[in-house]
């Protein structure tokens, strides 16, 4: 009898390996919970591995190194906050609305139990190009889609409008942080209309038509 060898590895009966998307995604999440509760530096691929229920071989077949792993997890993370903002000024024409929506996205995003947002807005790797050109891309994507609709409804140059949407950016995803540790018990609809209530009134006081 033939024993396959990733059965052994796995600690599985033959016949009961994952198909290799699935493994992929097992991997994945155990890394995510592994990075987020100690960091890149701290992590150690046996963690990982140990957490996913898997050897260490397994593991390095998906993913040649710790830094590939971690960069995939990011790329899923920056995709999830970019198509969220996507979603929310697509969602509706009314401006109001757009910017209570683009405010609420990071909030939910920030929220999520997984804390997958700490790769993206905390992560200890920013030094790495890598990194550094994922983190930059959700504020750079999300300010470009945002810029788009300030200055079609306020006729700013395009600088000025790209000034504004990555400030409300930063607003967004900083608020969002500070109210997860520190607002005081504030519900996550409630501090987000806070601050989209705040973005508002600013970006209100650019118009380029009467009725606003």
């Amino acid at each position: 009898m033939v024993i396959d060898q990733h059965d052994v590895e796995e600690g599985r009966p033959r016949g009961g390996r994952l198909p290799r998307r699935e493994r992929r995604a097992q991997l994945l999440d155990a890394a995510l919970g592994v990075f987020v509760a100690q960091g890149f530096h701290a992590a150690a691929m046996d963690d990982i591995a140990d957490r996913a229920g898997v050897s260490k071989p397994v593991l390095y077949q998906h993913f040649p190194g710790k830094l590939e792993l971690y960069l995939a997890l990011l790329d899923t993370s920056c995709d999830a906050i970019i198509s969220g903002c996507r979603e929310a000024l697509e969602a509706t024409q009314d401006n109001k609305q757009r910017v209570a929506a683009t405010v609420d996205a990071f909030y939910t995003y920030v929220a999520h139990d997984a804390g997958a947002f700490r790769l993206v807005f905390e992560s200890d790797l920013t030094n790495e190009p890598a990194v550094r050109e994922q983190v930059d891309r959700v504020t750079a994507d999300c300010a470009t889609m945002i810029a788009a609709v300030i200055a079609d409804d306020t006729g700013l140059p395009a600088g000025a409008s790209r000034l504004l949407a990555v400030s409300l950016v930063g607003m967004a995803q900083v608020s969002a942080r500070f109210w997860l540790t520190e607002a005081g018990g504030l519900e996550r609809k409630e501090a987000a209309a806070l601050v989209a209530g705040l973005a508002w009134r600013g970006i209100r006081g650019y118009p380029k038509t009467e009725e606003h």
